[in-house]
């Protein structure tokens, strides 16, 4: 899948990538062991978008640590979260230094003062520093002034929360961002760990078979994916059995209309 450079050339994402939002919030040798194990995990299986933001304590300093020498293999998507432009250039050149003076995919975070944010990342993009230019927010209240946002033409990609029961992105977003060629990267796939807590019945996935889920997991991110609207998804994890499941999910066939809906009245 493809996410598409202001319009022009177009940058390949895999269709799964991996999120660090708390699970790579870690200090000390056992959990950044940890997340190296799991970022070879991701790298191996394909999943090599790893998305992440200063405002996730540790986990840019974590993930740079965890790619090491395989940074090149992967592709970043940060963020910027500042009040001030001071603050917005500080964040940006402490990314630049932990990975390695390129990010592929910076972000306004909950377009936190993107006015003042958005000149920065198109001067670091003008010079070769950054690749593609995206805003994100989580609040389906803020989704107006996204879409204010999409509409200056300044920015490639958006990320927006988008599952079974958090659907207010088809509405506007999800239809605006394919009219002007956006990239749409998706986050909390599985509501916050809400959609996995009380499963439908496991014979209910016999139906998804076909499809290559055999999993509740799987079946919500291949929802997503299935939506051809949306180019990648971020789920979380700290355990790196779960990335290969994940990861699983990103492969075709993918659902149509009919089993996109089974699965949506399954957690509605």
């Amino acid at each position: 899948m493809d996410i598409r450079l202001l319009g022009s050339s177009v940058l390949a994402v895999p269709v799964i990538g991996l999120g660090t939002w708390r699970t790579f919030d870690v200090r000390g040798a056992q959990g950044e062991s940890n997340a190296r194990v799991v970022v070879e995990r991701a790298l191996e299986k394909g999943a090599a978008l790893f998305d992440s933001s200063p405002m996730y304590g540790e986990s840019e300093r974590v993930l740079a640590k965890a790619l090491g020498s395989r940074r090149a293999e992967a592709l970043v998507a940060t963020k910027v979260w500042a009040s001030s432009v001071a603050e917005g250039k500080g964040q940006i050149e402490r990314a630049m230094r932990l990975f390695g003076g390129l990010v592929e995919i910076y972000q306004m975070h909950n377009l936190a003062t993107w006015r003042e944010q958005l000149p920065l990342l198109e001067a670091e993009r003008d010079i070769g520093r950054v690749r593609v230019i995206g805003a994100t927010h989580y609040s389906p209240s803020a989704f107006g002034e996204l879409a204010t946002v999409m509409k200056t033409g300044r920015i490639g990609a958006i990320q927006i929360p988008y599952n079974p029961r958090e659907r207010e992105a088809e509405r506007v977003v999800l239809p605006l961002a394919a009219d002007l060629g956006l990239g749409v990267i998706v986050m909390r796939p599985f509501g916050e760990g809400g959609l996995l807590r009380r499963l439908p019945a496991p014979a209910d996935l016999e139906p998804l078979a076909p499809f290559g889920v055999s999993t509740w997991a799987q079946a919500l991110l291949k929802w997503i994916l299935s939506d051809r609207r949306c180019h990648t998804t971020i789920p979380a994890t700290s355990k790196p059995l779960r990335v290969d499941e994940n990861a699983a999910a990103g492969r075709p066939p993918w659902f149509g209309r009919e089993e996109r809906e089974y699965v949506a009245t399954r957690f509605a």
